[in-house]
Formats: structure tokens, C-alpha cells, sequence
């Protein structure tokens, strides 16, 4: 018996579109002017909080937030759809218990050691992170459950 096929089959594309969405949505406001945003920019060493000429690039910073974003959800997607295919009883919880192993156990620390060595710390570290955790845990309950 096969426990893990991945494969398109049985996705449900309008879930991992709202995921994704979802996601999107919950970056935007939690790298907003009125939440992490300015701590985050201080944290990198950009006190003025205004990226320069050379950063601002809103078709880079945007378009590739977008294909990141779309590229995470699609994978929680293939992961949680692989699961279910394998146990019937798979909810929204084990959704979101897959977005969140993934999330934190490899999204957030496989950039651990990276934030350290640049000299950014812990504090830029945990708010870039903190939100892939969160998001990945939503976008895996959110497609657990209209799969």
C-alpha cells in the first residue's frame, strides 16, 4: 500500500488559490507600515525605513514575492493532497499541522544559520519567518479542507 503519491491528481486548484491569496494578503499586512515593517527595516540597518533606487523594484519585489508565495502553497497543496489520498480521516487540523511542520521546521530554520552569518539576528530572522510559519499553516488547513 502506497502511504505518499505526489502528484497533481485530486489537488484542488481553487484551494490552493485561495491559499494562496490568503497568504499573499496576510503578508501585505504583516509587513505593513503599521506592524512589523518599520521594526523589520530598522532590524536590517534601514533606519529611514525606504529602500533605495537600486532595492525599490516593485516588478522583482512583487512579481517574486507572487511566484514565492504561489510556489509554497502549490507544495503544501501536493503534500496535503498526497496525505489524503493515503488516510480518509485527514482534516483541516493535519492540514494545518503539515503547513506548520513545514513552515517551522524547514522554512524558518533552513534560513536560520543565514540571517545569523549576514549579521541580521534573530529579531529580522523571526518576523521574516514567523509569517511563512503562520501562512503555510493557514494554506495547509485551507486546502485540507476543500480538497
Amino acid at each position: 500500500m502506497k502511504y505518499f503519491d505526489m502528484t497533481f491528481s485530486g489537488l484542488n486548484l481553487l484551494g490552493v488559490l485561495l491559499a494562496f491569496i490568503v497568504s499573499f494578503a496576510s503578508g501585505g499586512i504583516w509587513f505593513g507600515p503599521k506592524t512589523f515593517y518599520p521594526v523589520w527595516m530598522k532590524g536590517k540597518g534601514i533606519e529611514s525605513g525606504v529602500l533605495s533606487a537600486k532595492q525599490n523594484k516593485p516588478v522583482i519585489l512583487f512579481g517574486g514575492t507572487i511566484v514565492g508565495v504561489l510556489i509554497q502553497t502549490l507544495t503544501v497543496g501536493l503534500i496535503v493532497s498526497s496525505l489524503q489520498r493515503g488516510h480518509s480521516n485527514f482534516g483541516i487540523l493535519d492540514g494545518a499541522g503539515v503547513g506548520f511542520a513545514l513552515g517551522v521546521g524547514i522554512g524558518m530554520f533552513a534560513s536560520l544559520s543565514h540571517r545569523l552569518f549576514s549579521g541580521e539576528g534573530i529579531k529580522v530572522w523571526l518576523i521574516e519567518t514567523a509569517n511563512d510559519a503562520i501562512n503555510l499553516t493557514i494554506a495547509g488547513a485551507i486546502i485540507a479542507y476543500l480538497n
